[in-house]
């Protein structure tokens, strides 16, 4: 037995049940583990990538589903305390419940649903359950963010004042169905924002000055054209196509999921964005400040 094995089994034999091991894990840093979806007729295939040393507790899962491990071991406890060792490649069928493993090397996991769901959020709200515990977890986070992003909130009321609109002129514009395009994007989703509402989310990560979702398209807003939020810090920018299509594009690295998070919150600067488009002018002054 190797020492990663090793490691694997006393930490996998310690475990007295998933949501024993979820209260504790959720204590510590979590570890990056990006998500990406796939779309195709009837099928959504949700892929999860983790790192060789990384101790996994999955959310429970609600039906029998194929399971295909593409690349990598891991060590998974079973029902009954016994542990055996998955190895790519991998095909089989995945019962209702939770899984519990230790990555002995590099693993690709992939779930494949059937279904005709096309938005990552609601394919895991039907396939997925998550507990009390983690439910509560991301209640705390939330409220921890909520509070770091009143600057945030506080600008975009500034801008609004600015642009003599009121918020709810604002809202209606952005819920206006007849602008707007659903796309196969599969490292966002939408999800509830600590800025306001519900925002954009990047799941798996992403280089600077790489797009990461197409924005406009012949005129209509896709999910990143709706759900992205303001920030006085943006970390993604719209970008023009010679076509007249927008782009989503980072300015940073970003990270994507870490732990059962939805991953780190897509931001950009709606001043600039209102410049791309032409609302306002360059040189504007701008009366209110945070």
């Amino acid at each position: 037995m190797t020492g990663l094995a090793t490691v694997a089994e006393t930490a996998l034999r310690a475990i007295q049940s998933p949501e024993q091991a979820e209260a504790a894990l959720l204590e510590l840093p979590q570890a990056d583990c990006p998500v990406a979806h796939y779309f195709g007729p009837g099928v959504v295939i949700r892929e999860v990538r983790m790192a060789a040393g990384t101790l996994a507790v999955g959310h429970k899962q609600k039906f029998p589903h194929l399971n295909i491990l593409v690349q990598g071991k891991v060590a998974m406890l079973a029902d009954d305390g016994s542990i055996r060792t998955l190895e790519a490649p991998l095909i089989y069928t995945g019962q209702p419940g939770r899984k519990v493993g230790y990555v002995l090397e590099d693993v690709v996991w992939q779930n494949v649903y059937s279904t005709e769901l096309a938005d990552p959020a609601t394919v895991e709200q039907h396939f997925i359950e998550k507990s009390d515990t983690w439910q509560q977890h991301a209640l705390t986070r939330k409220a921890e963010s909520e509070f770091s992003r009143a600057v945030d909130r506080q600008d975009f009321d500034c801008l609004l004042l600015e642009l003599g609109v009121t918020k709810e002129d604002v809202q209606a514009q952005v819920e206006n169905p007849n602008d707007q395009i659903l796309v196969a994007c599969g490292i966002v989703r939408v999800d509830d924002s600590a800025i306001h509402g519900k925002g954009l989310f990047v799941t798996a990560p992403v280089k600077a000055g790489d797009v990461i979702c197409p924005a406009r398209i012949a005129g209509k807003r896709t999910q990143a054209g709706r759900y992205v939020n303001h920030s006085v810090t943006p970390n993604s920018q719209m970008m023009m196509r010679e076509s007249g299509d927008i782009d989503l594009v980072a300015l940073c690295d970003l990270d994507g999921c870490q732990g059962g998070s939805v991953g780190q919150e897509l931001t950009i600067d709606y001043r600039k964005t209102l410049l791309l488009s032409g609302v306002a002018t360059a040189g504007q002054e701008l009366p209110c400040q945070p």
